[in-house]
């Protein structure tokens, strides 16, 4: 993971869910594209649903919206069920990835469109607009067209017609997809900071690690229309469910290996990719023998030139490549056994020289808390 992630806290728990998905089954003739989804989301969370191409992101957040409807299932919205209402009389708004402006508009005139069709004053009208363009800092750009503007600014104009019918729910798809990695990252904040002065319940989808990282209070992780673990963005990158899971949210080394030892406090694994003897201060209670992963983050591996202490999780190869990517570098290492593995140095210094470099010989080690035993 290369981008800085606050760590936020989620909502407190309610008692009624705000959004409640309720065994939620999408399917297109014989393709399932959402298979028997269950999710509580609570008031003033901002959620992100992660997943790749396919996996039923998209079709579950338009079922929310309105414009799809399950198969089986049902879906409430502060206590209501929506299932079967339409999507105009459904207390939400849905943000797309192309933002969808009005080209012909001044900025104010498209903020304040939804405004005009539902019949509010004018004077009302004025007032929320300006509010709204003040809160995304567009203020000074009511009379430009949308052709007048940035990526990121008309990014905002699209939040802001989005939020300004002040809906309990805004559904936002691939929101910042579509500009470069720097705004991108910046308008994460922004979007965090807006939705935690409104307070409005945010779904977000998207396809990119990091940006759900860095926004979510809680996430859900989705593959082939299933929702396979759900939780704070630490504990699905620290405590992965699943080999998917582990491999879909950041970088990681991952060993198999057999089960020799399995203890309340520790496991012990034989494993021959690695070449040495994993052990890992947890127990997964399970027989002796079965065949399992041990998962290792790149950042959490020790490089020296001297052996380590210890026979347990220590390996020895050679610099494969190493690449210099600014605040950190990436080395890959081959492995005695021919496995190719990854692990990552902080560049403190400026000044400093590469400690490592191609054919260089090193020993590589980690901490017992460190890897993460994973049975699927």
């Amino acid at each position: 993971m290369t981008s800085l992630a606050p760590i936020r806290s989620a909502s407190a728990p309610a008692d009624t869910p705000f959004v409640r998905i309720e065994g939620v089954t999408k399917r297109f003739g014989d393709f399932v594209a959402v298979n028997n989804i269950s999710l509580d989301i609570h008031r003033s969370e901002l959620f992100c649903l992660l997943g790749g191409s396919g996996s039923g992101k998209s079709t579950l957040l338009r079922m929310l919206a309105g414009f799809e409807h399950p198969t089986e299932g049902r879906i409430l919205i502060d206590g209501q069920d929506m299932t079967n209402v339409p999507p105009y009389e459904r207390p939400v708004n849905m943000m797309f990835q192309s933002y969808a402006l009005f080209p012909h508009m001044t900025v104010a005139d498209n903020v304040g469109y939804g405004l005009r069709r539902a019949g509010v004053r004018k004077a009302d009208i004025k007032r929320r607009v300006v509010e709204m363009l003040d809160l995304v800092k567009m203020g000074d750009f009511a009379r430009r067209k949308p052709d007048q503007l940035s990526g990121g600014q008309r990014q905002r104009v699209a939040l802001a017609r989005s939020l300004v019918r002040q809906p309990k729910l805004l559904l936002l798809d691939e929101p910042l997809g579509a500009l470069d990695k720097k705004l991108r990252e910046e308008t994460q904040f922004e979007l965090m900071k807006i939705q935690s002065q409104l307070g409005t319940t945010f779904i977000v989808v998207t396809h990119d690690q990091d940006e759900a990282m860095t926004l979510a209070t809680r996430m859900g992780v989705m593959n082939e229309g299933q929702l396979v673990q759900i939780g704070e963005p630490r504990n699905l990158y620290e405590f992965p469910s699943s080999r998917f899971v582990a491999q879909f949210i950041g970088a990681v080394n991952m060993f198999e290996g057999r089960l020799v030892e399995d203890e309340p406090d520790y496991v012990r694994i034989r494993s021959e990719e690695a070449g040495c003897t994993l052990y890992v201060s947890h127990g997964i209670s399970s027989a002796p023998g079965q065949s399992v992963h041990v998962a290792i983050r790149p950042e959490k591996i020790r490089l020296s030139h001297e052996t380590p202490a210890g026979a347990d999780n220590v390996v020895k190869g050679v610099v494969d490549e190493v690449a210099y990517l600014g605040n950190v570098s990436v080395l890959q290492i081959r492995l005695g056994t021919g496995k190719l593995i990854r692990a990552t140095l902080p560049n403190l210094d400026r000044h400093e020289s590469m400690v490592f470099e191609p054919s260089d010989p090193v020993y590589c080690s980690w901490g017992s808390s460190s890897g993460v035993v994973l049975t699927s």
